[in-house]
């Protein structure tokens, strides 16, 4: 095991891995930006070592400072959470040249599934279901070519990143054809590819862990339909739409596509499901996720206590026979964003902090009394997750849970999350990928 791991992270994910090292006897360090040195991951940490500005790419995403850090305090590992440079092959590449662990999959396994275009190309050859797409882009005649092959709604994807960026969804040629110049403008027409459209589509992720041996299993799947403009807001596990044999089925998916690619670590393969319960191969995250914790609560497993214990070169004590997926667990993401005025970010100091308790609530979070909300980072701060027998008891104690949490100083995005446990349909669990636009009064 190691003795000491370096986070290349910040905020409440790096307090998670912090837990995480405490309970495997794993000395932490965190790094901090100008603008972070007195947040609580820093606080929390055995040792720390400052990086950079406040500009992330002096800090979080300067590779050769975070290399420099980790062989100045004699790190053994570096774990990238996720975000920053959690997907970039180069960094681990580099961490691995540099003599130190690299918490996460190999640099191939990143480069190729971080490519969407070779990463469906290589879920083709065994048989996993694609939704009908195109190549990389050319030029615009092209474009509009191949968008009428497929049939309107067409949904264009860069073909690398995640996280939703850069996805628009066209309705016809003309809105195509209109909103050419908005294309352009996101990047080069040749990162971009089209898909059909998916109409009612439910977003649905499953969770891997995977050693070095061989051992492939899954923790069952996650519902991660309630997305504004492409980002997840609030998800379950498991989704109230699969049964035991869909889950089965989706279940034998991924791990047939985390086979295929010799995989290794944590990661999720995320699919849509239409209406008829078919599953469509979307992308692969090779990290650990933002919702991993509602797995946690369902499975009773340490997801990034497994992980670490992966890159240490420990092999996994589970068999998928002895899963077991008990109650109902829900997450809602708590961002620094005024929900009154178009999510607009909301920086500033944190006059008034409590959080949420008892026994079915979990709150993952970066933040206390007197912290400073950074304009700098990703408005994620807090994470409240809840476990239920049912998923109505679930909804009822989410409920609970975000009428205690007190947070001023700043906007957050716990008043529309409060909009949502309320709505209807979405406790009726008639939820897809549009509800929120669709479904839910902006």
């Amino acid at each position: 095991m190691f003795n000491r791991l370096l986070i290349a992270n910040r905020g409440e994910i790096a307090v998670r891995i912090i837990s995480a090292c405490q309970e495997l006897g794993i000395q932490t360090v965190a790094i901090y930006s100008d603008a972070d040195i007195d947040s609580l991951h820093v606080q929390l940490a055995d040792y720390s070592c400052r990086v950079g500005s406040a500009d992330a790419s002096d800090s979080y995403l300067n590779s050769d400072a975070l290399i420099h850090a980790a062989k100045t305090v004699q790190a053994d590992a570096i774990h990238p959470g996720y975000g920053f440079l959690s997907e970039n092959a180069e960094f681990a590449e580099a961490v691995t040249k540099a003599g130190l662990n690299f918490i996460g999959p190999t640099a191939e396994v990143i480069r190729q599934v971080g490519n969407k275009d070779g990463a469906r190309s290589a879920m083709k050859a065994i048989g996993i279901p694609l939704i009908e797409g195109t190549p990389p882009l050319t030029n615009k005649e092209k474009a509009c070519e191949l968008a009428a092959e497929i049939g309107y709604p067409v949904i264009l994807k860069p073909l690398s990143g995640g996280g939703g960026q850069g996805m628009l969804i066209f309705n016809n040629q003309a809105e195509f054809v209109k909103s050419y110049k908005r294309i352009e403008d996101l990047a080069s027409i040749e990162n971009f590819y089209l898909e059909r459209y998916v109409t009612g589509a439910r977003h649905i992720e499953v969770q891997i862990l995977a050693d070095h041996y061989g051992q492939i299993i899954h923790l069952g799947e996650r519902e991660c339909s309630l997305q504004r403009r492409n980002q997840k807001l609030l998800e379950e596990c498991p989704s109230s739409a699969l049964t035991p044999w869909l889950r089965a089925k989706v279940g034998e998916l991924a791990v047939r596509a985390m086979k295929a690619l010799h995989y290794t670590s944590v990661g999720t393969v995320e699919f849509l499901m239409d209406h008829g319960g078919n599953f469509y191969f979307m992308e692969i995250n090779p990290r650990i996720q933002v919702e991993h914790g509602i797995t946690e609560l369902v499975t009773g497993i340490d997801i990034v206590k497994n992980q670490i214990k992966i890159a240490a070169g420990k092999p996994l004590n589970l068999i998928q026979e002895n899963i077991l997926f008990q109650g109902h667990a829900i997450e809602c993401r708590i961002n620094a964003e005024d929900p009154n005025n178009n999510f607009f970010p909301s920086a500033g100091k944190i006059s008034r902090y409590h959080q949420p308790g008892g026994p079915a609530v979990r709150v993952d979070s970066g933040i206390m009394a007197e912290s400073i909300v950074q304009p700098y980072y990703d408005s994620l701060i807090a994470k409240v997750m809840v476990h239920g027998r049912s998923r109505g008891d679930a909804i009822h104690i989410m409920e609970r849970a975000l009428s205690e949490y007190l947070i001023e100083g700043i906007h957050t995005t716990i008043p529309f999350h409060k909009e949502i446990l309320k709505n209807p349909l979405f406790c009726s669990g008639d939820v897809d990928t549009q509800f929120v636009e669709n479904k839910m009064a902006l």
